[in-house]
């Protein structure tokens, strides 16, 4: 055990470790050539290699080090020994530099839940929309999403040979959030991003009752909310129950430690405690600045129809 260090903090800091470890394995897989991809309950639904070994490599990994974590990943895998190559056992020493807000220094780490989805945007992977892709490791305690870490394995992919490959992202609450540049869309303007994959009617007309300048349509719940802390939109708009908690749990720590809001429709926060239903059946309303802006204009008809 390391002394001095908070179990938070640890955790923290060993889940970028972890996170670096899984975007390298979505990197080989897709190097490798073998995607292995097989459906879910959808054509739109998938999963590959990637999306298994990634999470048996972060699931394995913190179960190794925080043997009391509860840990809910997204794949639903057959328990079976995980080969020794797939185990992370470092953490990132920055991390453990910087001080654990002090609400948060004697939580123990049975007291935690850990949301992992180990492929964020799997439909984009298997069509080569790599910038889509991002790994979510998000921390939880009394239900509240309190640090999280995005590691996007394809930052870069496009600047050419001699860029670094890879990004990761993590945020403790009351410490703020790290590994990107914070830029806002300029004032009045209101880009929208929304799923690019999963659109229905409620998602179309709750989109366009924002008066949008602009949509974006893109995949993965962790690439939208990098698009809002990077200034390429204003607001996440997916009024559907399509998005589950491993798909904002990490995500919505790093857009509220920038000072950003995420909710449902209705404007509820979200609950993560792991007795909590996996789906986010009320959607996803995020933004960095304004949320009551667009919580206003989300349609009576689109909450009627989507109910917590």
């Amino acid at each position: 055990m390391a002394s001095g260090h908070t179990v938070l903090m640890r955790l923290v800091a060993s889940a970028y470790s972890i996170a670096q470890k899984a975007g390298t394995i979505v990197r080989r897989v897709i190097a490798e050539g073998d995607l292995g991809i097989v459906e879910k309950t959808s054509p739109t639904d998938l999963q590959t290699k990637a999306d298994r070994l990634a999470q048996m490599s972060i699931c394995s990994s913190l179960a190794r080090k925080f043997p009391k974590l509860t840990i809910i990943g997204e794949e639903d895998l057959p328990s079976e020994e995980v080969d020794q190559e797939l185990i992370e056992d470092g953490q990132w020493e920055e991390i453990l530099r910087k001080p654990c807000p002090s609400q948060y220094s004697t939580i123990k780490e049975e007291d935690l839940v850990v949301w992992v989805d180990p492929l964020d945007g799997t439909k984009e992977y298997t069509e080569g929309l790599l910038d889509n892709v991002t790994v979510l490791i998000g921390i939880a305690y009394e239900g509240k999403a309190i640090a999280g870490v995005i590691n996007q394995p394809y930052y870069n992919y496009q600047a050419g040979p001699g860029a670094a490959l890879g990004r990761t992202i993590w945020g403790v609450l009351g410490l703020g959030a790290f590994g990107f540049q914070l830029k806002e869309v300029p004032a009045g303007k209101h880009i929208i991003t929304t799923t690019r994959s999963h659109s229905n009617k409620l998602v179309t007309d709750c989109v366009a009752a924002m008066n949008p300048d602009d949509v974006l349509r893109v995949g993965g719940a962790g690439n939208k909310i990098i698009q809002l802390i990077e200034g390429k939109a204003s607001a996440y708009v997916f009024a559907s129950p399509g998005c589950k908690k491993w798909d904002t749990c990490a995500p919505e720590v790093i857009l509220h430690a920038v000072g950003g809001k995420l909710t449902d429709v209705h404007g509820n926060a979200l609950q993560y405690d792991k007795e909590v239903k996996h789906m986010n059946s009320a959607g996803v309303l995020a933004s960095l600045r304004n949320h009551d802006y667009y919580a206003s204009r989300v349609p009576e008809s689109v909450k009627n129809a989507l109910v917590p």
